[in-house]
């Protein structure tokens, strides 16, 4: 096939940062369209990328002869915009969390299905080598059982980084559906899913709006969980930590401890049971520090599923598994009651 033609609907940080630059590094696509409701935004857009601007998605997607979209949009409109896109025989790359309910998340696969495309959800956290490398030792069975872990993912928050700055959509309930725990706890919840080869089952939860004082969604949240298998953990996420990101994942296991971009210069430490101490020097974690984003992997991935037809690593039911998780910590905060998930 020719070169993947590629429309990027939403063109604000995630876009800017992530999906324009890297859909243009890579050499089989072609950037055609690009869509944002804010029009000096898009123009911007479009003239960095040699692309044409729309700000309506629907007639983008109706006189665009395009092969993929992103949907780089606020949270509450992932499912509309993805299954009309689908529907329009795109392929679809949409960032996470995938969708605000169960029903939105099954709709979007139901459209891949029928239309024979692929949904992909944006979870780079597997692409991450410290977390691939932890996988593969995990899976190699040498350091034995799981017992527990905790991870983390905080920061001082999306206004320093988002493109409306302390107005973004982040912080507005009906547009984002949830705060960090959508930002930033749904990704831990698919590297959780994605080291353990588990699934969480049993997920207690405490989440609180304490740092942003100009948002109804959380800032803070806690989750203990429970896999299949009887692993239990933690799981943070923060819009709180206000002097430095933390984007770090624990693993105790019967032979060792493995320790994942927990120390600022070795992305993987494991700690053996008989005193050795195993320190891998890796590609560093995308990160929003330090004024950039370093590559996701995301993008390349995605068309390359394209290219070679095959189905993408994070598809539309792994994507609703991870926020299965989430809207279970809902209902045990909204129950006060620890919420088990089917099978």
């Amino acid at each position: 096939m020719g070169k993947v033609r590629i429309a990027v609907i939403g063109t604000g940080s995630i876009a800017q940062n992530r999906h324009l630059p890297e859909y243009d590094e890579n050499p089989n696509v072609e950037i055609v369209a690009v869509c944002d409701i804010v029009e000096e935004r898009v123009k911007e857009a479009a003239k960095k990328y040699n692309a044409k601007p729309y700000t309506n998605y629907e007639q983008l997607l109706e006189l665009e002869e395009v092969d993929a979209v992103s949907v780089c949009l606020p949270n509450y409109l992932h499912a509309p915009v993805s299954i009309k896109a689908l529907d329009s025989g795109c392929h679809v790359l949409c960032e996470k969390p995938m969708a605000t309910s169960r029903s939105e998340a099954e709709d979007m696969i139901d459209a891949a299905q029928r239309n024979n495309k692929k949904l992909m959800i944006g979870h780079n956290q597997r692409f991450v080598s410290s977390h691939q490398k932890a996988k593969a030792i995990i899976e190699s069975g040498e350091i034995g059982k799981i017992y527990s872990f905790r991870t983390a993912f905080g920061h001082a928050g999306p206004e320093s980084w988002s493109a409306e700055g302390k107005g973004s959509w982040f912080f507005k309930k009906d547009q984002a559906f949830i705060g960090a725990m959508g930002d930033l706890g749904v990704h831990k919840a698919d590297l959780i899913r994605y080291l353990l080869s588990d699934e969480i089952r049993e997920v207690g939860a405490f989440v609180e709006t304490s740092a942003k004082e100009n948002a109804d969604v959380d800032d803070n949240a806690v989750f203990i969980l429970k896999t299949d298998t009887g692993i239990i953990g933690t799981l943070a996420a923060s819009w709180a930590y206000t002097a430095a990101e933390d984007n770090s994942t624990v693993i105790y296991a019967e032979k060792a401890i493995l320790r994942l971009e927990d120390d600022p210069r070795y992305s993987l430490i494991v700690q053996y049971k008989n005193g050795d101490t195993v320190r891998y020097e890796l590609d560093g974690i995308q990160s929003n520090e330090d004024g950039g984003q370093s590559k996701s992997h995301v993008i390349d991935h995605f068309i390359d599923s394209i290219v070679k037809d095959k189905e993408p690593l994070i598809d539309g039911v792994e994507g609703m598994k991870s926020l299965d998780i989430i809207l279970a910590a809902i209902e045990s905060v909204n129950t006060k009651t620890i919420y088990k998930l089917e099978k």
